[in-house]
């Protein structure tokens, strides 16, 4: 019987590290990176989070996530506010350059994926996607049960 670490793990992460060189590569041109990318877009979905909301939905802890925003305030795509009903908290909203930018983007990123995705057809993508769906809940329900511990 092969790995299934081997088979799958390894696989997955390798996967991952060309996808993101890819992105990386790609997204020179516009002076971000992937993880900015991300952040960046994630706020277009849904603008005037607090950083804890944003950090959870974009799956990096607090601290990266305040130096990719000190990244994205600088380059002035993103804008943080004090919020209203708790002083200690900011919001943070996207700027008319940063929807600039994810205007700019968004397309050519859709028309890289397009083509990494050639030859794979709807239906052994939506699998894909639903498998990896499993993947992240049985991740979520084996965290639980070790933080339980």
């Amino acid at each position: 019987m092969s790995s299934l670490d081997k088979s799958i793990g390894m696989y997955i992460n390798s996967i991952n590290r060309k996808i993101l060189r890819f992105l990386s590569l790609n997204l020179k041109k516009y002076n971000i990176t992937t993880e900015q990318w991300s952040v960046l877009l994630s706020l277009t979905e849904e603008d005037g989070v607090n950083q804890k909301q944003l950090a959870k939905k974009v799956d990096k802890d607090q601290a990266t996530l305040v130096r990719i925003l000190d990244i994205l305030e600088r380059k002035k795509l993103v804008i943080r506010k004090k919020s209203t009903e708790d002083r200690r908290s900011f919001l943070i909203y996207v700027t008319p350059e940063g929807k600039k930018l994810k205007q700019e983007v968004y397309p050519f990123i859709e028309h890289l994926f397009t083509n990494i995705t050639n030859e794979i057809s709807k239906d052994q993508l939506d699998l894909f996607i639903d498998t990896l769906n499993k993947f992240e809940k049985n991740i979520s329900i084996e965290e639980k049960k070790i933080s339980k511990k």
